[in-house]
């Protein structure tokens, strides 16, 4: 039930923790699984105090126990286990504090660690985190390099050194950070969610050096595996030797066996880049030379044609072909014009034979009345008619006599 309060009618600090710790003791008993950060078993003591916390999370309990409870598990559980506890929750009022009475313990033990993280694995597997299709490439020549290591670690070294080995002019954006223990998940989540956010950043390394699978652990927390999975900017997982095998690694874009190995595979060898370009301007050249030599032998070839060793002679060949064809033509043109002479002179032969012109020559005469009408009856005429009479000289008139023939 919601309490009555208000400025003017307000609840005593007394009473507002009597109430908290008055529902926090209906809660009854919990199981509860953390990492214990700290550890105080004083000497005489018969009360042992110690913080459960989220390995995930920057959340932390206080619990305490009696130390016949914890001498049960005292020779497995130390800093940094994981354990489950069996606990009350408890309301200490005087300072309004929240802590767990625990009444068992248990370790959590490396084959149930393995479990639960072989059943996580199916369960991102089961979402598409490890899919191959939405892994990132990485760029050939990085840039800039954002690096999450551990601070002065051998994995840190090992990366710097071998890439600034292989490219002496590449640059790294490193965050220190703890790879182990309570610390490191939000501290690697933390990492790289500031390099991806980075747009200079090419490509992030998460590196570690080896260890056990408790110390590897932080490598396989939910938050971590969908934190890379949601960055933007290609990831390189680094984490142990070749055996160890995070579920970082199938998550990020890349694996790399060792954080060396990472170095090796994100930056390209000068050196061998170098010799690459040797290789690749050899070839080039051998080409191109090749290339050379074969237009060359091409030319030579042509060169050696008829055409091109007495060019002359093809213009002397057109020239004997347009000299016959023109001694041809000038026949073919005499003879036609011959034909046409011959075929004149006897057309004009026929003509003159049929000419009125010829008539006239044998002393005939034609007579024209005056309207230019040839007279070709004697009843044509009429007497004293004025006539023009045409002969092979020339022409003249006559009149005719009004005594008019037969």
């Amino acid at each position: 039930m919601g309490l009555n309060t208000s400025a003017d009618a307000p609840l005593p600090v007394g009473k507002v923790s009597r109430l908290i710790g008055g529902w926090i003791d209906r809660l009854g008993q919990v199981w509860v699984e953390g990492q214990i950060t700290q550890l105080s078993r004083r000497p005489g003591a018969g009360v042992v105090f110690l913080t459960l916390r989220d390995p995930s999370h920057d959340i932390s309990l206080s619990v305490t126990c009696y130390r016949q409870v914890f001498d049960e598990v005292a020779d497995v559980v130390t800093e940094g286990a994981r354990v489950v506890v069996l606990a009350k929750p408890e309301w200490y009022a005087p300072r309004g504090q929240l802590s767990l009475r625990a009444t068992e313990i248990r370790p959590v033990g490396i084959g149930e660690l393995l479990a639960r993280l072989e059943k996580l694995k199916r369960s991102l597997a089961s979402e598409g985190l490890f899919a191959l299709d939405r892994k990132k490439s990485l760029p050939f020549l990085p840039q800039l390099i954002g690096l999450v290591v551990g601070r002065a670690s051998a994995a840190e070294r090992d990366v710097l050194e071998n890439a600034r080995r292989r490219w002496p002019a590449v640059r790294f954006e490193v965050r220190n950070v703890a790879v182990q223990g309570v610390n490191a998940v939000p501290q690697v989540i933390r990492a790289v969610k500031e390099l991806d956010a980075l747009d200079e950043v090419d490509v992030i390394i998460v590196a570690r050096g080896g260890g056990s699978v408790e110390d590897l652990l932080p490598f396989s927390d939910e938050e971590v595996v969908r934190t890379v999975a949601a960055a933007r900017t290609p990831v390189v997982s680094a984490i142990g030797h070749e055996p160890d095998s995070p579920l970082l690694d199938l998550v990020a874009d890349l694996r790399a066996s060792t954080p060396t190995d990472a170095a090796k595979k994100v930056v390209p060898d000068v050196g061998e880049e170098l010799e690459r370009v040797r290789q690749l301007q050899g070839r080039g050249l051998r080409a191109v030379r090749g290339l050379l030599d074969r237009e060359e032998r091409g030319l030579a070839h042509a060169l050696a044609r008829p055409v091109f060793v007495h060019p002359q002679r093809m213009v002397e060949t057109r020239e004997a072909e347009l000299e016959a064809l023109l001694g041809r033509s000038r026949r073919t043109l005499g003879h036609l014009l011959d034909r046409a002479d011959s075929e004149l002179a006897h057309t004009l032969a026929r003509v003159v034979a049929l000419s009125p012109a010829a008539t006239l020559e044998r002393g005939y005469a034609v007579l024209q009345r005056a309207d230019g009408h040839v007279v070709r009856s004697p009843e044509e005429v009429s007497g004293d008619e004025v006539l023009r009479a045409r002969v092979a000289e020339g022409e003249f008139c006559v009149r005719v006599d009004g005594q008019q023939g037969s």
